[in-house]
């Protein structure tokens, strides 16, 4: 029991998801989102308000344009994309409080939380295997 409690109470402490990332931007919770993917990802579209540092930039930008009290959150493209466990690590290596988004880009887009690129927001799309969708009031 001892082992199980250590595991999640670390990846709890380690890993956050989508929809935790984006209630907490929703609350006012103060901390920066990265996107540690590279510039043709970040141009197709990103979380907004991200900030683009690809994980292998962390070293050298983070301590310039990150405060190193200001809470971090990473993220690459999806569950099979380990670049943001890299950002993470280039962070913790820092001494940042670092959390890794799991499910990444893929899976903040599928649950329709909002995405944005060069030109501004783009559609909101909500994928019924990764969430409940719920019909919109007044609609039949």
């Amino acid at each position: 029991m001892t082992d199980a409690l250590s595991y999640f109470t670390a990846k709890l402490t380690h890993e956050t998801d989508p929809s935790d990332v984006y209630a907490a931007q929703q609350a006012g919770e103060r901390f920066v989102v990265i996107d540690v993917r590279g510039d043709q990802a970040w141009a197709q579209g990103r979380v907004p308000g991200a900030v683009h540092m690809h994980y292998s930039e962390i070293a050298t930008r983070a301590p310039q344009e990150i405060p190193l009290d200001m809470p971090v959150i990473v993220y690459c493209w999806s569950p099979g994309c380990n670049a943001g466990a890299k950002g993470a690590l280039e962070f913790a290596k820092l001494g940042y409080a670092v959390r890794e988004m799991i499910g990444g880009y893929e899976y903040w887009a599928r649950d329709g939380q909002p995405l944005e690129n060069d030109e501004g927001p783009l559609p909101r799309t909500f994928d019924p295997l990764t969430m409940v969708v719920r019909a919109r009031a007044g609609a039949a």
